[in-house]
């Protein structure tokens, strides 16, 4: 029986609740409650996409009852139209989230809170976990961002003392633990997962000159570096195209860029749906990122499933997740040329393209839902108080 219900996929499990606890059991043991709170999908990005993930795969599980919050909730009726006024549309927002916040959270017995950074900790972390310990709930922290680093030093009054009222901390990678270690907090970590079965992958021999980037265009992913990489890539390949997906506070001064520097073949495909990306991946060759603040990209993990070759730049946790000359080549921030040229490398070495592909597919492995639900699972039942599950 479906234990999820789901409507949009701008909306996706808003609606969802936990069931009457007398219908709770699964063999001897009570269904375990569980309550994501996340972006939903208006707000495309990795933590949307992972926290789809989640709910779709725990609501699976016989031994969990999964229910979904949107920190961006969509106002009922009129109020809907006060979302669309600047100012109006953070506090409409909030209040909304505020009175869910407490319909919802009671209901639960642990509050799984997706967490950014800075102003985007305030609005949507704290309150959730602010709550989660006024209705006494177990609330885990689950902390994605790159920027970790200055927010734990710049917001230490407010970051902090929240992140210490969680029960426990869970992140996406070895990089961020450390992070976190610094500050005097223990976090765990927990890997993004790739569904492999929706990527092909395939060998790309030849490896052509079609590239791809999938960053959102916020200034801390620098896509304005890929694009100025492409231009030294095209002095010396002149058929070389790229397709860069995504969109955001940037897009129009890119959009000047590829006029400025004269550039042919560029493609913007705007916001692409998770389900319409695999084509994406399937139709390049060699996957760019030259993020300057950064995590765990779950793009690179795609372009490793798909079988890309990865040329990244070696922000944040980007290094904890690629082998340098295994799975994929890494180059400084912010440079370039330094892009431009490690490309161009692929192109003229394509047993290194083949090499790098194959090795960052086996990478994946420790990516797979299998392996990842049992950290999940066993997670989840200490912090409930019930031993592994």
């Amino acid at each position: 029986m479906e234990r999820t219900k789901q409507s949009t996929i701008q909306e996706w499990g808003d609606a969802t609740d936990a069931r009457p606890a007398d219908l709770e059991v699964a063999g001897t043991r009570r269904r375990l409650r569980l309550l994501v709170i996340a972006p939903s999908h208006d707000i495309l990005g990795g933590q949307s996409i992972h926290a789809a993930q989640l709910v779709k795969e725990f609501g699976k599980e016989p031994t969990l009852d999964v229910g979904f919050l949107a920190i961006n909730p969509r106002a009922p009726g009129v109020l809907r139209h006060l979302q669309r006024v600047k100012y109006l549309r953070t506090a409409v927002t909030s209040l909304i989230f505020v009175i869910k916040l407490l319909v919802k959270i009671p209901r639960y017995d642990v509050i799984h809170v997706s967490s950014a950074a800075d102003t985007g900790f305030i609005l949507a972390a704290m309150p959730p976990v602010f709550f989660g310990k006024l209705f006494r709930k177990k609330v885990v922290l689950n902390y994605h961002a790159g920027q970790a680093e200055d927010h734990l030093r710049d917001w230490r009054r407010t970051a902090i003392p929240t992140i210490r009222r969680a029960d426990a901390i869970v992140v996406s990678s070895g990089w961020l633990v450390d992070v976190f270690a610094r500050h005097g907090l223990k976090a765990r970590a927990i890997f993004n997962h790739v569904e492999l079965d929706n990527f092909h992958f395939r060998e790309r021999r030849p490896l052509n000159p079609r590239f791809l980037s999938n960053r959102n265009f916020d200034p801390i992913y620098n896509v304005s570096c890929v694009l100025r990489a492409f231009a030294l890539i095209q002095k010396r390949v002149s058929e070389a195209s790229l397709t860069v997906a995504g969109d955001g506070v940037e897009r129009t001064k890119l959009e000047k860029l590829v006029q400025e520097l004269e550039l042919r073949n560029v493609t913007f495909t705007g916001l692409v749906t998770p389900e319409r990306m695999p084509e994406l991946y399937d139709a390049a060759d060699i996957y760019l990122n030259a993020s300057n603040v950064d995590n765990m990209p779950l793009s690179i993990l795609e372009a490793f499933a798909a079988g890309l070759p990865v040329v990244t730049t070696n922000a944040g946790g980007i290094p904890y997740v690629v082998s340098h000359e295994k799975t994929g080549l890494l180059v400084e921030k912010d440079d370039a040329k330094a892009v431009a040229e490690a490309a161009i490398r692929l192109l003229e070495s394509q047993d290194l393209g083949g090499s790098l592909a194959s090795n960052a597919r086996a990478e994946c492995a420790k990516y797979k839902w299998d392996v990842v639900r049992e950290n999940w699972l066993n997670f989840y039942r200490e912090v409930a108080g019930e031993g592994k599950g």
